[in-house]
């Protein structure tokens, strides 16, 4: 499912125009459970957002790959799986819209279900090649813990410093020194 935030700053300026930009991206719009024409809806009075579910489906093009992995979490931010792979040969990897690109997720998903002996190598390559969803519940679970540094000490006692691709650091600069 796309975020609203993505929807409204890239998608509505594009669906104004032309509605079959969704049909052409592998796409479709859902109310409740209903889909729906992206053509029966007048994207025009929409600027803040839409009532709907635009949901990108799965396969071998979707943005997220072949699999990605849900956690908890406020932000709607997930680990996943890219058809860009030409992307992590790139100095400059921040491409996302805050998700986690991992350039091995096949790997990641036979350690995380290693466990379960129902679950093979071969099943988990099998799932992620059909081109459908399938859920699969990690047991027992994961904690998952993700930081975010632009300064930090190495092993070596050097100071480290990165570009702050989210902007965290000059809000939390005006919170600690005021405006």
């Amino acid at each position: 499912n796309i975020p609203q935030s993505i929807i409204v700053k890239e998608m509505l300026p594009i669906l104004k125009k032309n509605p079959g930009y969704l049909t052409r991206k592998n796409m479709e719009v859902l109310a409740g459970n209903k889909k729906i024409s992206p053509y029966s809806i007048n994207w025009k009075k929409y600027s803040r957002g839409v009532p709907f579910t635009i949901r990108e489906k799965p396969g071998k093009n979707n943005s997220l790959g072949l699999v990605k992995f849900l956690f908890p979490n406020h932000f709607n931010i997930y680990m996943h799986d890219t058809p860009a792979k030409y992307l992590f040969e790139q100095t400059n990897r921040a491409f996302s819209h805050g998700c986690i690109r991992l350039s091995e997720p096949e790997k990641l998903a036979n350690y995380l279900l290693r466990n379960d002996t129902s679950i093979t190598p071969e099943k988990i390559k099998e799932w992620m090649n059909a081109g459908e969803e399938k859920y699969v519940r990690v047991k027992p679970s994961v904690p998952v813990f993700i930081g975010y540094f632009t300064a930090w000490v190495s092993h070596d006692g050097k100071l480290n410093f990165r570009n702050d691709i989210y902007g965290h650091d000059q809000k939390l600069a005006a919170e600690v020194f005021g405006k």
